[in-house]
């Protein structure tokens, strides 16, 4: 084989695998406090990368239940830094590939007529105009165990406890609250700042001191019908999450900025 044909086979197997990647599609198991902000996110890498994202978000709690059972997830961004780890301890993961993306914020939203004084902070909860309150299902949701957490700290959970309303996820929690079926909710701070819910309610920040840190991370995950191109492209979408216009993109949606220690 000559130099120059040598240099056209190379040229041409770099074309074919840029080909493949940017034909290919990831899968992208997100906790349900990155709707918005992954959506952002979501579309810069594949207009940057020319591949496919396919999202779907949920529970961090159902989806590592999901992985655990052979769901064909990619890339699995979750609002708790256990499920990772666990999933990583079994063998799941890519070694190596955890990375802590953010830290995530509780505040407390009610709509923009409510009666609710916001400036009481979460004893506004026990205001008589407040009959249903949602949370995320702290049995499966990180958000709906800090808002327990929360509600703990400032010693009125008992009092609250009966008008708790559980969504699957803090995405439905905050549902729930937009379209009436609860007076008022703690939900995560990205879900509050977005459009669909700026524009209709208003909220009040949750000291973070009051519940334990929600610290959220992405890994690479290994189902079995994976392709080395997708696992490839799956790569090049937890090294875009690195980035830091990413991570600036992260911080405008009310994620503080991921933390750097092991």
């Amino acid at each position: 084989m000559t130099l120059r044909t040598l240099r056209i086979a190379v040229t041409l197997a770099v074309i074919a695998s840029a080909a493949a990647l940017n034909a290919q599609e990831i899968t992208v198991a997100a906790a349900a406090d990155l709707q918005f902000a992954f959506q952002d996110v979501a579309a810069r890498f594949e207009k940057q990368s020319g591949s496919r994202v396919k999202l779907v978000f949920g529970s961090s709690g159902n989806f590592f239940a999901q992985i655990q059972n052979g769901a064909p997830f990619d890339v699995f961004c979750s609002a708790d830094l256990g499920y990772p780890q666990k999933l990583e301890a079994a063998g799941l993961t890519e070694p190596g590939s955890l990375y802590r993306y953010a830290t995530g914020k509780i505040v407390l939203w009610v709509p923009k007529a409510s009666p609710v004084d916001l400036g009481q902070g979460l004893a506004a909860l026990l205001d008589p105009d407040v009959h249903k309150i949602a949370i995320a299902n702290p049995t499966h949701a990180p958000y709906g165990r800090a808002a327990v957490a929360a509600l703990q700290h400032e010693k009125i959970y008992q009092r609250v406890s009966a008008k708790l309303v559980l969504g699957e996820s803090v995405s439905q929690a905050a549902s729930f609250v937009v379209s009436g079926s609860a007076d008022a909710g703690i939900v995560a701070l990205s879900l509050a700042l977005a459009p669909a819910m700026k524009e209709k309610g208003r909220y009040a920040g949750i000291p973070a001191d009051d519940y334990p840190a929600i610290v959220q991370a992405a890994v690479l995950l290994k189902p079995a019908q994976q392709t080395s191109v997708q696992r490839e492209l799956a790569r090049r979408f937890l090294n875009f999450l690195k980035d830091p216009a990413i991570v600036e993109v992260m911080r405008g949606y009310g994620f503080s900025a991921p933390q750097t220690h092991p």
